[in-house]
Formats: C-alpha cells, structure tokens, sequence
C-alpha cells in the first residue's frame, strides 16, 4: 500500500517562498518516477514538475526556473522548492506516485499528465497574496 502525506503549504506574499513535503511510505517510492501536481480554483488539475528515481526532472514551463522538484530516497521524501511565487501559483498542491520508473520518453512527458498517476495525496494548499 502506498502511502502519501504532503505538508508544507500555506499564506505567503507574490514574490515569497515555500518548501512543499511529501512523505511517502510503500513499495514504490524508491523506483518510481513521483510527481506533484495543483489545481486552482476552477482549474484542471496540472501536472508541475515530475523526478525519477535517478534524479532527473521534468517541469511545467510556467514554473521552470522558479520551482524545483527534488526528492530523498533514503527519507522517503519528495519535496517542491517554489521561490518567486506568484498569485496564479495559488491552488492545492498534490503529491502523486505512478509505478513506472520513468517519467518522461522523448518529447513526451507523462509525468506531468495526471491520468498517469494512480497513487495521490490529500494536497496541501498554497495560497499566494498580490
């Protein structure tokens, strides 16, 4: 059984920073490509970054340069670095595992497709004030 617990959201100002957490638990977490995703107000629900087990990255181009996705293995633990936030950034975030090890092929990347995700969080949410 995964599981996944996210922590770390909260008020901040445009332009401030916060470290999102995600402790997972579970046979997986060691090899599969792990993801967070967020959904805004009246939003779909968007992939954000994704990270394989080897430590390479995929990002959304609206968060590319600002947030980073990183993970512990040996702790369990995925994380989300968001620095230079903005209002739109405002949502809840999600942790999610999928049991692929990888999280992109070529130009396709699916890691940051929700649908490729069978293991989620209860979200933490963000909120970022102008």
């Amino acid at each position: 059984q995964v599981q996944l617990v996210e922590s770390g959201g909260g008020l901040v100002q445009a332009g401030g920073s916060l470290r999102l957490s995600c402790a997972a638990s579970g046979p997986l977490y060691s090899t599969a490509c792990m993801g967070w995703f967020r959904q805004g107000p009246g939003k779909e629900r968007e992939g954000v970054a994704a990270i394989e087990a080897d430590g390479s990255t995929i990002a959304a181009d609206s968060v590319k340069g600002r947030f980073t996705i990183s993970r512990d293995i040996a702790n369990n633990t995925l994380y989300l670095q968001m620095n230079s936030l903005k209002p739109e950034d405002t949502a809840m975030y999600y942790c999610a595992a999928t049991r692929r090890a990888d999280c992109y092929s070529g130009s396709y990347l699916f890691g940051l497709a929700a649908e490729n995700f069978g293991y989620w969080g209860q979200g933490t949410q963000v909120t970022v004030s102008s």
